[in-house]
């Protein structure tokens, strides 16, 4: 029984855990556990039999227990109990339609179907009225969803869920990533996933199979579309290999811009299609707005050379500066800058005066261990109600990385909001705003800040504006960067990451930089550390070419 055979059958039994409504840290202890064996070169079956099988991270005595079955017996009884009473296709499309799991299972029996394609045959027959609960009204609201069904919800899916999602597809029919996740979409509505064979039907079959997929809705002879168990539609596109490239192409990029390309001659990957059209390369991120000419030398991910915006736990981050230190520097980094909140946020512990003094002799002795990596003093120092700052000039005037950032009033009048924020810019000792429209994705809506006057103010003082790699802010977003380049703004592209893990947000960071068309040039923290700290907080000094103010 081989590791990737025991992974498959814990990925499916979390999938089933989420159709059947159990809790979610349930059904993600499963899938954490199906990650590690797959990436365990012990072989699974023996540590198990060898009672040993809890020694690997994130194996419990539940999951043990189910382990121990399958090896012993080669099945999850209540794996097939859980395909029995769920009903993955018909929960899978319910999930879609917007009708819970329980109540999909009981509509399904009472029209006496367990299939996508029974459940629509009985839709367009007329009997769902049928079904006790269901009135003219709901049906017809059903039947015009199932008339769309391969359209999106109204909210959509942020970027590192939708990226982890098709990623997993991808890698496992070993195709290409396509849709809104190509491009780094701040959410994703449209998925896809683009793979080369002659032969189709095993690569559709295979799909078929995936756990991830519980439904599918649609399949023809190069194509299909599947329903995930969060309710989202995948298309699988299976091309003819001389033909790969124009399908990743069409897949790729939005309607907008693939139409205005005109006809897509045949090529084996992009690069040939570009060719044949008589244009240059475009890379998936710019695939927004038809463009036919030559793209910039893009923000790559090997150009940061630091990170500066981190947490330790000194306020609300999991890990230590040291951790967080030896981490960045095990990414290749020159610097982080530890950026713990100040009180005015008040939900999380915020670090006064008194506190940032005595946490620069942590940082200090961490430097010692770390170096010639460097840890740079920082704060993320509140804008208070009242437009200063949430800490006294003195310890300002200590650090060496100052960001501002807004966590209250995000409600409030533009004028109001933008003067608060401005003035707070003023301060000799900040470096950058952070992140400024103070969204959250599909949560909260961006503020009212004015940007074109922001920009105006970040030119007169060298303060760089962020753009957040938290998946659920990614703030300043992609159009947003591209006024603040035009603007001759320099641009700082962080994590914010509260734990060793948060600093794998850099790759959403840079990916949404280049969204706005970022160069490596227009960047902060590709410079050098000598250049970080040169251009410090006297007054006077140069940020991306402009003069600091003289206060």
């Amino acid at each position: 029984m081989t590791n990737a055979y025991i992974a498959e059958q814990l990925e499916a039994f979390a999938s089933l855990l989420d159709l059947s409504g159990a809790g979610y840290y349930t059904a993600r202890a499963y899938r954490r556990a199906a990650e590690t064996i797959r990436e365990t070169k012990a072989p699974i079956a023996e540590l198990v039999a060898g009672g040993r099988i809890q020694e690997l991270r994130g194996i419990g005595p539940g999951i043990a227990a189910r382990l121990l079955e399958l090896v012993e017996t080669g099945r999850i009884a209540e794996l097939e109990e859980l395909e029995r009473e769920v009903q993955p296709e018909l929960v899978g499309l319910g999930r879609f339609l917007g009708v819970g799991p329980k109540r999909m299972v009981e509509i399904g029996r009472a029209l006496g179907v367990s299939t996508v394609e029974e459940f629509r045959a009985a839709a367009h027959a007329g009997r769902l009225t049928s079904v006790p609960g269901i009135g003219p009204q709901t049906e017809k609201w059903l039947l015009e969803r199932l008339e769309r069904e391969t359209r999106p919800a109204k909210k959509g899916m942020t970027l590192n869920r939708a990226r982890a999602l098709v990623e997993e597809i991808a890698t496992a029919l070993e195709g290409e990533v396509a849709g809104d996740p190509r491009r780094w979409a701040d959410t994703s509505f449209d998925f896809a996933v683009v793979c080369s064979a002659a032969e189709p039907e095993p690569v559709l079959d295979a799909f078929e199979r995936l756990a991830t997929i519980v439904s599918v809705l649609e399949r023809a002879p190069r194509r299909a579309v599947g329903v995930t168990v969060e309710g989202v539609p995948v298309e699988l596109v299976v091309a003819e290999p001389s033909s790969f490239g124009t399908e990743l192409l069409r897949a790729t990029g939005t309607s907008a811009y693939v139409d205005a390309l005109g006809e897509l001659p045949s090529g084996a990957d992009e690069e040939h299609v570009y060719g044949a059209l008589g244009v240059p390369w475009c890379p998936p991120e710019l695939r927004e707005a038809p463009f036919r000419g030559e793209p910039p030398s893009l923000l790559r991910r090997t150009d940061i050379r630091g990170d500066l915006h981190v947490h330790s736990t000194w306020s609300d981050g999991k890990a230590s500066v040291l951790e967080m230190a030896v981490a960045a520097r095990e990414l290749g980094y020159e610097y982080i800058a530890i950026c713990d909140h100040t009180p005015n946020v008040r939900v999380v512990p915020g670090l006064d005066a008194d506190d940032l003094r005595r946490q620069a002799q942590e940082i200090a002795e961490v430097n010692e261990e770390v170096a010639p990596f460097r840890v740079l003093r920082g704060t993320e120092v509140d804008i208070r109600r009242d437009g200063e700052l949430d800490l006294p000039d003195d310890i300002l005037a200590e650090l060496d990385w100052v960001q501002l950032s807004l966590h209250a009033g995000q409600r409030e009048p533009r004028e109001q909001l933008t003067r608060k924020v401005t003035e707070a810019m003023r301060h000799p000792a900040v470096r950058a705003l952070s992140h400024p429209k103070g969204r959250i994705i599909n949560h909260r809506p961006p503020n009212a800040l004015d940007l074109e006057r922001t920009f105006e103010v970040a030119l007169e003082t060298g303060v760089a504006i962020e753009t957040n790699g938290l998946p659920d802010r990614l703030d300043l977003s992609g159009p947003e960067i591209k006024l603040a380049i035009e603007a001759g703004v320099p641009i700082v592209v962080s994590t914010d990451a509260h734990s060793v893990r948060g600093l794998g947000n850099m790759r959403l960071a840079v990916h949404t930089a280049r969204r706005g068309w970022a160069t490596a040039a227009n960047v902060v923290n590709t410079r050098p550390l000598a250049e970080i700290l040169s251009g410090g907080r006297t007054p006077g000094r140069e940020s991306g070419g402009r003069t600091r103010r003289k206060d």
